[in-house]
C-alpha cells in the first residue's frame, strides 16, 4: 500500500513531521492576524470563543468530508457519545476557550513556546494514569529544563523581570487541558476509529464553542472579507490536515522514532510569529525556546529497551 510505504520511509516521515509541525506552529500568528482582520478586541471574549467555534466546527466537517471521499464510515458508533463528550470538553472546548482568550493577551511567540509544555503535562498525567509510564530521572530532567524555558521566555528584556500575566496563565491551563484531553483521546482510540473520534469530538466541542459565542455575541457579529474568511479556512484546514497526516505517521511508526519532531512546533511558531507579526525575538526568547525544545527532546528521547508502538494519534 502506497501510504504505508511513504509513512515508513525515513524521508516520508521527516517531510510529514515538518509539514504537520509547520501547520500547527503557524496557528499562533494566524489567530492573531484573524483578530486584527475581524477587529476582535482583547476584551471581546465572546467573539474570540465564537471564532474558535467556527474553526473547529468547520474542521470537523472537513475531516468527515475526507472520510466520505475515502469511503470510511461516518455513522454514529453506539455507546461512543459519553467518551466523546468528555474528550471534546478537554481537547477542544475548554482548551480553546482558554487558548483563544490567552492569545489575545499574549504574543504569538509566547503562545508558541508555552504550547510546547503540552508534552510535559502529558508525561505528568501519564505518571498517575498508567502503571507502566512512570516519571523517570530522565523525564524529571526534561521537565525541569522545559519549564525553565517557559520562565526564561517570560522575562522582560532589559528589566530582567518575570512577566507572567493573565494571558500566559490562560495559555498554560489550556495546555494542561490539552494534555489531559490527549490522554483521554488515546484511551478512546483503543475502541474507536481515530479519524471518527477526532472529527466527532471536534464537532461536539466546536458546537459548544459556537453556542457559547452565539449566546453572548450573536451568530454573526463579524464582517468577513475574502482575506478574513481565508484565514478562518486556513485555520480549519490546518487542524484537519495536520491530524490526518500525523495520524498516519504515528500509525506506522514507533513513539521514539517520531515524537522528537514535536519540538519543531514552538520553533515554527516563534519564527512565523516574528515574520508575520513583526514580533521581536530577543535573547530570552531564544534561550527559552532552546530550553523548551531541549526538554521535549530529553523526555521523548528514544529508549534503548522495548518501545511501545502507537496505534493511534490523539
Amino acid at each position: 500500500m502506497w501510504s504505508e510505504k511513504f509513512f515508513t520511509n525515513s524521508y516520508g516521515i521527516i517531510l510529514s513531521a515538518i509539514v504537520c509541525t509547520a501547520l500547527w506552529g503557524s496557528a499562533f500568528p494566524v489567530i492573531k492576524l484573524s483578530y486584527e482582520a475581524l477587529n476582535i478586541q482583547q476584551d471581546e471574549t465572546a467573539q474570540q470563543v465564537l471564532f474558535a467555534g467556527y474553526r473547529f466546527f468547520l474542521s470537523a466537517l472537513l475531516i468527515f468530508t475526507f472520510m466520505i471521499l475515502i469511503r470510511r464510515k461516518v455513522s454514529y458508533k453506539k455507546g461512543s457519545f459519553k467518551p466523546l463528550l468528555k474528550i471534546s470538553f478537554f481537547q477542544t472546548y475548554f482548551q480553546y476557550v482558554l487558548f483563544y482568550i490567552g492569545l489575545s493577551y499574549s504574543t504569538g511567540i509566547q503562545g508558541a513556546i508555552i504550547a510546547g509544555t503540552t508534552s510535559f503535562f502529558q508525561i505528568i498525567f501519564a505518571h498517575f494514569m498508567y502503571k507502566n509510564d512512570k516519571i523517570s530521572m530522565r523525564k524529571t530532567v526534561g521537565l525541569f529544563v522545559g519549564f525553565t524555558g517557559v520562565i526564561l521566555v517570560n522575562i522582560t528584556q532589559g528589566t530582567f523581570e518575570f512577566q507572567f500575566g493573565f494571558g500566559e496563565l490562560c495559555l498554560s491551563v489550556a495546555m494542561i487541558s490539552s494534555a489531559y484531553g490527549n490522554i483521554l483521546a488515546r484511551n478512546g482510540a483503543q475502541t474507536l476509529n481515530v479519524m471518527y473520534l477526532t472529527a466527532s469530538q471536534m464537532l461536539i466541542g466546536g458546537f459548544g464553542l459556537l453556542i457559547t459565542g452565539v449566546v453572548f455575541a450573536g451568530f454573526m457579529p463579524f464582517q468577513f472579507t475574502l482575506y478574513s474568511f481565508g484565514l478562518l479556512l486556513y485555520l480549519s484546514f490546518l487542524s484537519a490536515a495536520g491530524f490526518v497526516i500525523w495520524n498516519n505517521v504515528m500509525k506506522y511508526n514507533n513513539v521514539g522514532q517520531v515524537s522528537m519532531y514535536l519540538f519543531l512546533i514552538p520553533v515554527f511558531g516563534v519564527l512565523l510569529s516574528s515574520i508575520l507579526l513583526d514580533e521581536v525575538i530577543h535573547l530570552f526568547v531564544l534561550l527559552g525556546l532552546s530550553f523548551v525544545t531541549s526538554g521535549i527532546i530529553i523526555v521523548n528521547r528514544k529508549k534503548s529497551d522495548k518501545q511501545v508502538k502507537i496505534r493511534s494519534a490523539s
